[in-house]
């Protein structure tokens, strides 16, 4: 059994990471300042409300913790939003992970799961995306994960901690019960704005139909939030006898537009979306899927939920009856 710190753990991807590891018999303290968290999906582990930017709070809350590892997943994420406000992401995500990296050595925990993000690459110089991908965001939100990286290798380098990070392509999807799901305000993700809007009647806006793909939207690779999570269990695993720093693009492997998600989402739902096309949204790349040869290889890791229409059906389960 572990003793698992996971900031942001009253987030989307950071609940469900909490009721994975409470599932395999964790002890799970959560790290979560509320901003944009929900008390409500804190069902699995102790809740310490703290900033990752309070540094003192934070390192009295490591301290305290005494984890064996951290899972961090708190930052800020919105693309569009890092263009308008660059500043302040870089003071969320590069700072709150400098503040959370000294507590660690200051309380002498070792090891680090980081949700960093497929937006470190920037266009994409290839049909699938490795590891060995030239590192050249084109966006604040994604310069912000690879500045995140660099400092965790030089911290694996300089304190001997074990450091994976995690590089997500699109999560989505919900746990099997439906009582933790993806909720958002404002809401920026495809698939739970599509979703909303079919079970409100609302419009929802795509942006732009004239990338160059074959119908002309942006190509996603999505993964389910249970299987990432898995992931963050393996990475730990992998942890337990290797230090260092160690990178894992994770995906499904597969390219979906935004059409053939709208289409799923209409096949799902059984509802028509009214979906009206506005410009491109800046920092968007045309196409990102993962290459996953690496993750499966080196962690022992695939994805159990990989059909699109799955993914969308159990998040359309959370989203017909949301508990926040």
């Amino acid at each position: 059994m572990r003793r698992v710190a996971v900031t942001g753990g009253a987030g989307y991807i950071g609940s469900h990471m909490c009721k994975q590891l409470a599932d395999h018999g964790h002890d799970v303290i959560v790290i979560d300042d509320l901003s944009s968290g929900h008390r409500e999906a804190v069902r699995w582990g102790r809740l310490v409300q703290c900033s990752l930017l309070d540094a003192p709070a934070l390192s009295l809350a490591l301290r305290d913790a005494r984890c064996d590892a951290v899972i961090h997943f708190a930052g800020a994420i919105a693309v569009g939003e890092s263009v308008d406000d660059p500043l302040r992401h870089y003071a969320i995500n590069v700072g709150g992970s400098l503040n959370l990296l000294r507590a660690m050595r200051d309380a002498d925990v070792r090891r680090i799961v980081f949700s960093s993000s497929a937006a470190i690459f920037g266009e994409p110089r290839q049909a699938f995306i490795d590891e060995a991908h030239p590192i050249d965001p084109i966006s604040p939100y994604g310069r912000s994960k690879a500045m995140v990286e660099r400092m965790l290798q030089d911290a694996a380098s300089a304190y001997g901690i074990g450091a994976v990070a995690l590089r997500y392509f699109n999560a989505a999807g919900a746990e099997p019960s439906a009582t933790i799901g993806e909720s958002h305000e404002p809401e920026t993700h495809l698939i739970p704005r599509l979703l909303r809007a079919a079970r409100d009647g609302l419009q929802v806006e795509i942006y732009g139909d004239d990338h160059p793909t074959p119908d002309g939207t942006c190509i996603r690779d999505y993964v389910h939030v249970d299987d990432l999570c898995s992931a963050h269990l393996a990475a730990l695993d992998h942890l337990d006898a290797r230090a260092g720093f160690h990178a894992f693009n994770l995906g499904n492997g597969n390219g979906c537009s935004v059409r053939e998600v709208i289409a799923a989402v209409r096949a799902v739902t059984g509802r028509a979306v009214d979906v009206r096309v506005a410009g491109r949204r800046a920092g968007d790349p045309a196409r990102l899927v993962a290459c996953t040869d690496r993750v499966r290889a080196g962690l022992g890791w695939k994805p159990a939920t990989p059909a699109l229409e799955a993914i969308v059906e159990s998040a359309w389960r959370w989203h017909r009856a949301p508990a926040y």
